[in-house]
């Protein structure tokens, strides 16, 4: 047993209270505080005597000791008074650390990132004084819970991919943003080797990103979404944070001349095999000229032309169960694929509904050599190719690319 002679509460309590008065500090000082520096009383549990003596520095939170449903706008910050911090450590109730970073005299801590919804978050930092005695501060608060209506999940195309030099960078939200330069200011395309390029918005839900020129094959291409928690606009906040990797593969070009009825293919600058083609019969169905990317492939697809507004009973009408090796390259409908019932006609004269036709062999030989973002390049029309038609990004000059982005 101790033989200390234990004290009265009263003692204990005048003790108490002649500390706290020598330190100049109150209950409330070494905690919490809003953002307009009111302080409050931390966890309602009284420091120690000792800790109170020992150390003049206090720490404040703009962010409550135990706080519910704080907003994810807010971003934590922590400061020092009589003192500078040594070390700070924020993280979630699983353990990922949260960025931060600390001003130069290290009296300041502010968060880099957002908050994000219903995550739990610990706060722990040492701070010292001009004593070189230090003081602890231990925080717990949690952030709000979204609803899913409350939230847009960011999606990629191209993940994991080994892609075309044509590719564009693709994010798709699934609730629209109309804050699109705060989410912007959240997404980043780093590359290896280094290329220029922009965002663009194509719509409120999807967002691109191209180079100034097609990219350099076997570039190394990484997204980062860090938009969880971030605003996107009325009252909705970014889901999560998510990243994508893809691959720019070998250089696939493909030119296809509709005056000539030729296609030259190209990888990596060396012409590989000049194929005869037809296109759209005009001035019915015009295929368009302009740069287009492969969007998909199909080994075998349905082709019926009520899908881009030909009634499939009128005599321009078609159904097609079993089309053989189709590329799209326009959300409108154009395809490259094989057509063996116009290989009469391939090569002298463009006869198809507006899609470019190959024999079966050909067919087959350009996609097995081909992937999705490669580049097929048209000339010979008037009617030109929307930067919206498909992976269109390279319809416009890049001057204009940019200026469709949030931030321009």
């Amino acid at each position: 047993m101790s033989s200390r002679t234990p004290r009265s509460r009263s003692a204990l309590a005048g003790l108490l209270a002649s500390a706290l008065a020598l330190s100049g500090c109150s209950l409330t000082a070494n905690g919490d505080s809003d953002e307009a520096g009111s302080r409050t009383a931390g966890s309602g549990e009284a420091p120690s005597v000792q800790e109170e003596q020992d150390s003049a520095a206090v720490v404040v939170s703009n962010i409550r000791r135990g706080a519910q449903d704080v907003d994810l706008t807010r971003k934590l910050r922590l400061t020092v008074q009589d003192g500078t911090f040594e070390d700070v450590t924020v993280t979630t109730r699983r353990g990922e650390p949260v960025e931060g970073r600390i001003s130069a005299d290290k009296t300041r801590w502010v968060s880099q990132q957002q908050l994000t919804s219903g995550t739990r978050y610990r706060v722990a930092s040492t701070a010292v004084d001009a004593d070189g005695l230090q003081k602890s501060f231990d925080s717990r608060f949690r952030a709000r819970t979204l609803s899913l209506d409350e939230q847009t999940y960011p999606s990629f195309v191209g993940d994991g991919q080994t892609v075309g030099v044509g590719m564009p960078v693709i994010v798709r939200f699934d609730v629209p943003v109309s804050d699109k330069a705060s989410i912007e200011k959240h997404l980043e395309v780093t590359s290896k080797p280094a290329q220029v390029g922009s965002f663009h918005w194509i719509s409120d839900n999807e967002v691109h990103w191209r180079p100034r020129a097609y990219w350099k094959p076997g570039t190394q291409v990484e997204v980062t979404a860090d938009v969880g928690g971030v605003p996107a606009g009325n009252g909705i906040y970014g889901q999560v944070d998510r990243t994508m990797n893809m691959t720019i593969g070998s250089a696939m070009v493909s030119k296809v001349d509709m005056n000539t009825h030729q296609m030259k293919v190209f990888r990596n600058g060396e012409l590989l095999r000049t194929i005869p083609i037809t296109t759209g019969e005009q001035p019915k169905f015009t295929t368009r000229s302009g740069t287009k990317v492969i969007v998909e492939k199909f080994r075998q697809k349905r082709m019926n032309s009520e899908t881009v507004g030909i009634d499939p009973d009128s005599a321009d009408g078609y159904d097609i169960d079993d089309v053989e090796y189709a590329m799209r390259v326009t959300y409108s409908g154009e395809f490259i694929h094989a057509a063996p019932w116009s290989v009469g006609s391939q090569g002298s004269a463009n006869v198809s509904h507006g899609c470019t036709g190959l024999s079966t062999a050909d067919a087959g030989w350009l996609y097995d050599n081909s992937k999705v973002g490669d580049v097929v390049e048209y000339t010979g029309t008037g009617r030109g190719t929307d930067l919206t038609n498909g992976f269109g990004d390279w319809n416009a000059s890049f001057a204009d690319y940019k200026a469709g982005s949030a931030l321009s």
